[in-house]
């Protein structure tokens, strides 16, 4: 059996920067990362925009409380108001300290970190490096957990959670190298999984993004939190999905529909383009349903709208923004200098997750805390989002929140010993699973299942909603979970089955899904992300309030939890 002080499943930023603050508070510990792609392929790597704060480079009138207000609007009140402080206040001297370990913001004229306009941000105070921030700052915190000498296993899938009494001891896991199974216990773990944008049919995120971290918690017993707040990016581009940067809007990019119109205007008319994602992104679903859409051919009445740079000119797109033209020109075969790139909404961010309080410690219920177990990043929900995120607060999100909780984990484990656990048991469970999977003679492929999940997540929870589209998709996902006994398995080899770990994820992606379904279908109001056509208004009376979801096979349990109105009162949001 494995054996570490503390692992950490997830190679992102909020596990590595978790690692790094063990590193750095408790070098004597010994720390271990799993991820199931080599952490510098981690889907943080992707994030393009910038990550906020107030460094006040750019406009000096900033102020954390005003960061604090954007974001608890942009969230239509149901992010809690005390994390949103720490997030906001801790979010200067993370960026200094990602500068000191490396990274390469872009730079204004006079040397200072330069700052950008990004939606529902009231000031300019995103940090950016161009339009590859993410890579840019995951990198260098890969390299210096390195440094620690952090022990890291790549390419390892953790298949369970080992929890017992309460209390997190350790992890499964599977090697895909060569089908290798190995039982980790520790004194501390730690979710930094990710989110599950895999559960839609067009997503921004890569093929990792699965919700394992999040279905592995349900599946132990403990809730998720505001799985129903799903963020569909504005501007994802057709028909791949893959992301166009709020930072191309935030550079002054216009929003076009076929009849040529900045429509934003008459949703948004404060904000334009920079309205938060959850406002723009309705916004560019009505244009396509009402027919000001476009086709591939320029005819209207087709299923995406025009982001146009072209007035932005070259050297401004190949400077800022040159990720985003060379995405489009790649996939798209688009030349965004002198051709507006088509966009439409894709699934992109997971405002839910598994329920933390602000040192990353994992909720059980409303008031009670699990032993020995933390999660951080978006595969948590601490809840600084609330009901929608603003564009660059995921970024801080991950720095900010992996290091407090990693500071709270180098704490916690001091006086702590390692956990009796029954390896074999653990083993010949995992083992049953696999070999199980193995076995089955069915006619039904991964892809097409998985396919058929995607499709009915996006067609019945998508950008709008209502009852009877959402049950409609639960009935129709109870059928997926029942032919799940009858998919084939074509590779019976150990070395390297992708199918084992494809089989596995779509397990996930099920419950994941009737998790998000679920709440999705009880919350009968519309607030930030999730909007209800049957319930069209805000409901504070009923739903000013956090879903708690407990997951079993007889059925999913909702409660209620309180939010943290500790500074500003609920009002209208107006942009």
């Amino acid at each position: 059996m494995l054996e570490h002080d503390v692992v950490i499943v997830g190679g992102g930023l909020a596990g590595c920067r978790a690692a790094l603050e063990i590193a750095r508070k408790a070098p004597e510990l010994n720390v271990a990362m799993i991820a199931k792609t080599h952490p510098i392929r981690s889907h943080s790597v992707a994030a393009q925009g910038g990550i906020a704060a107030t460094l006040k480079n750019v406009d000096d009138q900033d102020s954390w409380e005003a960061h604090a207000f954007d974001t608890i609007k942009g969230s239509d009140y149901l992010a809690d108001q005390d994390a949103v402080a720490l997030l906001t206040q801790e979010a200067p001297d993370v960026v200094i300290d990602l500068e000191h370990l490396g990274v390469l913001f872009s730079r204004l004229e006079d040397g200072r970190i330069a700052q950008r306009a990004f939606g529902g941000h009231s000031h300019n105070r995103t940090c950016y490096a161009a339009d590859k921030t993410g890579h840019a700052i995951l990198h260098e915190l890969y390299n210096n957990i390195r440094r620690y000498g952090i022990t890291i296993y790549d390419e390892w899938y953790v298949m369970r959670l080992i929890l017992e009494d309460n209390r997190a001891k350790g992890v499964v896991m599977y090697h895909l190298l060569d089908g290798e199974l190995q039982v980790l216990r520790a004194k501390a773990v730690m979710f930094a999984t990710g989110g599950y944008g895999r559960v839609f049919n067009t997503t921004s995120n890569d093929f990792a993004s699965t919700g394992d971290g999040l279905s592995m918690t349900a599946l132990a017993g403990l809730p998720l939190e505001d799985m129903e707040f799903v963020q569909f990016h504005p501007t994802g581009l057709y028909p791949a999905g893959v992301l166009i940067s709020e930072a191309v809007r935030g550079e002054g990019a216009y929003l076009i529909n076929s009849e040529g119109d900045r429509f934003m205007a008459t949703y948004a008319p404060n904000k334009m383009e920079l309205a938060p994602r959850d406002i723009t992104s309705r916004a560019i679903t009505t244009e396509i349903r009402q027919g000001r859409g476009l086709n591939l051919d320029g005819s209207a009445g087709g299923p995406f709208v025009y982001l146009d740079l072209r007035h932005m000119g070259r050297e401004k797109i190949m400077s800022r923004v040159p990720f985003c033209w060379e995405e489009s020109h790649r996939l798209a075969g688009v030349d965004a200098v002198t051709e507006p790139i088509p966009v439409r909404p894709t699934a992109h961010y997971s405002m839910g997750g598994i329920p933390v309080n602000t040192d990353g410690r994992v909720r059980n219920s409303a008031d009670g805390l699990v032993d020995n177990f933390f999660a951080a990043g978006e595969c948590a929900c601490v809840s600084v989002h609330g009901a929608n995120r603003l564009g660059s607060n995921s970024l801080l999100e991950c720095v900010v929140y992996g290091r407090r909780t990693g500071s709270a984990i180098a704490t916690y484990v001091q006086d702590q010993s390692l956990p009796r656990v029954n390896e074999t048991q653990y083993l010949q469970e995992a083992q049953q699973q696999i070999k199980a999977l193995l076995a089955q003679s069915g006619d039904i492929r991964i892809h097409d299942i998985r396919q058929q999940v995607q499709d009915c997540l996006s067609q019945h929870c998508g950008v709008f909603r209502t009852a009877d589209i959402i049950q409609e998709g639960l009935e129709q996902l109870q059928t997926y979970k029942q032919q799940y006994s009858n998919i084939r398995l074509d590779d019976k080899d150990t070395l390297w089955n992708t199918e084992i770990i494809e089989a596995l994820e779509l397990r996930n992606l099920m419950v994941v899904g009737e998790v998000i379904m679920t709440g999705a279908l009880q919350r009968q109001e519309s607030r930030g992300a999730h909007s209800r056509e049957d319930f069209p208004t805000r409901n504070d009376n009923q739903f000013l309030q956090h879903t708690l979801a407990y997951f079993s096979t007889a059925g999913i349990e909702l409660k209620y939890m309180p939010v943290n109105l500790n500074q500003f009162e609920p009002q209208e949001r107006k942009y």
